[in-house]
């Protein structure tokens, strides 16, 4: 990995703040009162705390990434805000910062956000990051933890966006029907949770390709830009992964699941000793079998503006 430049560390910096910001537009950011904690859901219910989650998080992106706006961060960030980008500092103080040199720098800057997913504390968010008109831009996952009603913790992983595919479809389109960005019900989390952490475990931890027979249906719909689409693609090209990286060993960190859209943030390190690649892989369940897959990987840095690893 190349070194990052000072223009580039400010760049990645901003979009780990930005990223504490991204979630659905179209949920109202007056969902509920900024002051809502853990404790006072209970006359809501829990998807009402879900979709507030959501919209925080959209707020945040706005008023930071797009409006240069510091007030929404004093409202909706915890001032001991945990950084795990490793370009950006702890503390929300710097997220404030982040939101002036966003305006100047980037006053056209675009974070497309594709599909949200929230379960418990945390909310998933799926984008296309552009911060100049006309380039490809980045596909970057964020993940943020909420306590108290504001956000405590971010995540990220991002990738830039290649200028073609091995199967036609793009990072961020939904290709299986129904053709939405919107997780399906919430009766299915439960189940395909446990479907899709099965299904990983045996793939990717063990390394077993059966698992793509028996979890995977036969119109797989794959947007890694590196691997052709449908089951046979998928075997020929994680056959080969195994193949060239034997002792590739990959640990679930986290998964957040909603309807029929489930996560799963893991560290894969290809040869013992190396510092390897946060990875966000994103899968879709239809009718008990995983039809669709969206991932981004991010090597690991040797240093961090912070304390914490990147999981």
């Amino acid at each position: 990995m190349t070194p990052a430049t000072p223009a580039r560390r400010a760049l990645v910096a901003a979009l780990a703040a930005v990223a504490l910001t991204s979630t659905v537009a179209a949920v109202p950011a007056a969902a509920a009162p900024a002051s809502a904690s853990a404790a006072g859901w209970g006359a809501y219910g829990d998807a009402a705390r879900l979709d507030y989650q959501k919209a925080v998080a959209v707020r945040v992106l706005k008023g930071v990434f797009e409006e240069g706006d510091t007030a929404v961060v004093d409202r909706y960030v915890r001032p001991d805000y945990i950084q795990h980008n490793p370009l950006a500092p702890d503390g929300a103080e710097t997220l404030k910062g982040l939101a002036g040199v966003m305006s100047r720098q980037f006053p056209d800057a675009a974070y497309d956000i594709k599909r949200v997913v929230s379960q418990g504390d945390l909310v998933l968010v799926h984008s296309n990051v552009v911060l100049t008109s006309g380039t490809r831009g980045s596909a970057v996952f964020d993940i943020f933890r909420f306590q108290g009603g504001r956000i405590a913790e971010h995540w990220d992983v991002a990738q830039e966006v290649p200028e073609s595919s091995a199967n036609g479809n793009d990072m961020f389109s939904t290709v299986s029907r129904p053709r939405t960005g919107e997780p399906g019900p919430a009766w299915l989390t439960s189940y395909n949770e446990k479907l899709v952490t099965k299904a990983f475990d045996r793939l990717l931890v063990r390394k077993d390709l059966s698992a793509l027979d028996k979890y995977w249906g036969p119109r797989y719909h794959q947007h890694n830009p590196n691997i052709p689409d449908g089951v046979a693609g998928a075997k020929a090209g994680l056959g080969g992964y195994f193949q060239q990286f034997p002792d590739l060993a990959v640990s679930r960190k986290r998964v957040i699941a909603e309807g029929d859209l489930v996560a799963v943030h893991s560290h894969y390190v290809n040869a013992p000793g190396e510092r390897g690649q946060a990875v966000l892989d994103l899968f879709r369940v239809r009718n008990g079998k995983i039809v669709e897959h969206w991932d981004v990987l991010q090597d690991v840095p040797a240093t961090s503006a912070n304390d914490n690893t990147m999981f």
